[in-house]
């Protein structure tokens, strides 16, 4: 890709700042993207100044503070893009939160599950719709071939990444809400797989095992010791930018032929072993 060129293409990141996001960030500047970070704390001149270096033209970051749970976020996020660059081609939904305290499942609060819920869950799916309603709104102003059509490119229209977890299909007993909110981001990205490949977009989940971030970082001690013991065939933890290539297969147009496909990024975690 071009990258100081005004077709590269364009990706949203939610919590693009800090993270697995920001690793993604990072990963698709140096593939030549174009990308606007959604986060809810004020702009991070300590994060943005480096990746509008990377980027090499400070013009190809963008920031936008909100929150994925809001919808009105939402839309002032999609249209600060649409209005800077004219065009949608990847959105990855990667903003989420753990719950503020692990609590038992027959202690847990409705406070806890709403917050986890909202972030995780509700947002993604409300923004994902927001998205997909978009770029099938730019396509019909520019007259693009449907996806049916003998003329239609291969290439996707348009790729979404939801990022999920391990927890999507590992009982947490003490994070019930959490796993609750992954579980339902696999559903949420078959759903709109099914939906959305008739318009050419194409619906991916990529589900990151035990990675090494500020998330993790107070339960370090509990998962060098989960490594050492065997438990996961690649023995260490994984990295932001472990999920970031990922992420950047699956947004590379390549697979043009595949929806709603699950990628583990868990270091062979799932694996079932004896």
């Amino acid at each position: 890709m071009t990258h100081d060129s005004a077709s590269s293409p364009v990706a949203l990141v939610t919590g693009g700042s800090r993270g697995i996001g920001l690793g993604i960030t990072e990963r698709l500047l140096a593939d030549g993207y174009r990308v606007s970070i959604l986060a809810t704390r004020p702009e991070p001149a300590d994060v943005l100044d480096p990746l509008r270096e990377l980027a090499g033209d400070p013009a190809r970051v963008r920031y936008v503070q909100g929150s994925v749970a809001d919808p009105a976020d939402h839309a002032r996020y999609v249209e600060d893009a649409v209005e800077a660059w004219g065009r949608l081609d990847l959105l990855v939904n990667n903003a989420g939160v753990a719950p503020s305290v692990r609590a038992d499942i027959l202690e847990a609060t409705t406070e806890s599950f709403d917050r986890v819920i909202g972030i995780n869950l509700r947002g993604p799916y409300f923004l994902t719709q927001l998205f997909a309603n978009r770029v099938l709104a730019l396509r019909d102003d520019a007259v693009v071939p449907a996806a049916d059509s003998p003329a239609a490119p291969l290439r996707p229209l348009a790729t979404i990444v939801n990022v999920s977890s391990t927890s999507a299909v590992t009982v947490s007993v003490n994070r019930g809400d959490y796993c609750l909110s992954k579980a339902g981001v696999g559903m949420a990205t078959q759903l709109f797989a099914a939906r959305l490949a008739p318009e050419g977009i194409v619906v991916y989940e990529v589900r990151p095992g035990i990675i090494e971030t500020d998330m993790t970082a107070g339960v370090k001690g509990k998962y060098d010791a989960f490594f050492a013991d065997g438990n996961v065939p690649i023995a260490r933890w994984g990295r932001p930018s472990d999920v970031a290539g990922a992420v950047a297969i699956l947004a590379s147009g390549q697979i043009p032929y595949s929806t709603g496909e699950v990628v583990n990024v868990d270091g062979g975690f799932h694996i079932p072993t004896l």
